[in-house]
């Protein structure tokens, strides 16, 4: 597809039928280019890249004197632990383009289809909530969800800083602190003492498509401040490999969304907007192997934190303290279950099923047990064991349904906090 759309002939129009336009350049009244002028293609035409399973990824903070950052490990431990695995959060409303009346002729209707003014109406709607975050010994940015101060960015922009200054997008400086360390994931919530701030406006990470538009605000290098780059949403549920700069350290990240928006050093914490302009996740960290493979955390993960900040809780996430894998047809068969669905306990050589003192443990929950259900909802591929659990609170108390040696039973778990190194 070219990037300028050519308008029909005005002689052999209908003035009665609507005609398309899509508008990428010159408005459709203008005459029509030479036929020797050539335009570039709305998107890029590089082939994707096979997939090679977990993707070697590497955090965006930008380290004093550096191009490339040397990233801080984060809280999140690999396998299924549940409700340290965030699974299938991932999905968004998908932003669509407007769709506009522009009458462009006294009898002829055009609909216009304008991504460019999408894009400018949903930067123009969060930049000036999105703050540069600086530590002394490196940048990155994070955005205002609370209009009292309260600021998302990710764990290891802020990790151990001694001291953080909060750049504005109006140029005022702020000095913040950090008010809590999510022990979930790679996210931070930071705190300035101001009111009256502009704040984004939050999405939803439910119902997110492969190929719909994503936007992605940030200060890459640390001195291009609240630069914008384009593109959409590559894949979602997506497991990575994060580790520093040399590689001394890397930890598993689950669940994530993946784009093409170009991410860059000092990006780290911004915000990736769907066309209405609405945060959809929070860019992590950017793969070492290949360009145009970012990603982000779902809103939807973080959102349970960011609420407990405003109402003065400690952060904390809850905890049942499982292993598990989800069930699937394979599985079924190779384990002679009698469903297809929900997630087994399971253990291997390394690790215990269930690990002791945990909520699960003292539930009674064992290794074989399969989950089907919880609070009467079904635990299946398209809700995962730790969507489930994610919106509680540590303290509230579900109702399992499981199937344990050919029987289905119910057990009440009060759920506990998850510990930093379960």
């Amino acid at each position: 597809m070219s990037d300028h759309s050519e308008p029909e002939d005005s002689a052999g129009t209908d003035p009665t039928k609507p005609v398309e336009v899509r508008r990428f350049g010159p408005s459709p009244v203008q005459p029509a280019r030479p036929p020797d002028r050539q335009a570039a293609p709305a998107w890029s035409t590089r082939p994707p890249m096979a997939s090679a399973g977990l993707v070697a990824g590497e955090r965006r903070g930008l380290g004093s004197g550096a191009i490339v950052a040397v990233a801080v490990v984060a809280g999140i431990v690999s396998g299924s632990l549940s409700a340290a695995a965030v699974s299938n959060l991932l999905r968004d409303d998908a932003g669509t383009t407007p769709l506009a009346q522009t009458p462009t002729g006294t009898n002829v209707s055009h609909i216009t289809i304008d991504e460019s003014s999408a894009v400018i109406n949903a930067v123009a709607k969060a930049m000036p909530a999105v703050v540069k975050i600086s530590t002394g010994s490196g940048i990155g940015t994070g955005f205002i969800y609370d209009a009292d101060g309260w600021i998302l960015t990710n764990k290891h922009v802020v990790d151990g800083a001694n001291q953080i200054t909060v750049i504005l997008a109006d140029s005022r400086e702020l000095s913040g602190r950090v008010y809590g360390i999510d022990s979930l994931t790679d996210l931070a919530i930071v705190k300035v003492d101001e009111g009256g701030l502009p704040t984004v406006t939050l999405g939803s990470s439910a119902n997110l498509e492969q190929g719909q538009l994503a936007i992605a605000i940030g200060n890459p290098l640390g001195e291009f401040e609240n630069t914008v780059t384009t593109g959409v949403i590559s894949g979602l549920g997506r497991q990575i490999v994060a580790g520093d700069a040399a590689q001394t350290s890397a930890e598993r990240l689950n669940n994530l969304i993946q784009t093409d928006a170009a991410i860059n050093p000092g990006n780290s914490g911004g915000p990736l907007l769907d066309s209405a302009g609405q945060v959809i996740g929070v860019n992590t960290a950017v793969s070492q192997e290949a360009q145009g493979i970012g990603f982000a955390i779902p809103i939807d993960v973080a959102r349970p934190i960011m609420d407990q900040a405003v109402r003065g809780q400690q952060l904390a996430r809850p905890w049942i303290g499982v292993y598990y894998q989800p069930v699937t047809k394979q599985l079924a068969a190779e384990r002679d279950l009698p469903v297809e669905t929900g997630v087994l306990i399971d253990s291997n050589s390394e690790r215990p099923a269930v690990f002791p003192d945990s909520p699960a443990a003292e539930a009674g929950l064992r290794a074989g047990d399969v989950i089907v259900g919880i609070d009467g909802a079904s635990v299946d591929g398209d809700r995962d064991l730790a969507e489930h659990i994610l919106p509680h609170q540590p303290g509230d108390t579900i109702t399992m349904e499981l199937l344990r040696d050919g029987q289905e039973i119910r057990v009440d778990v009060t759920l506990g906090t998850l510990p930093d190194s379960p």
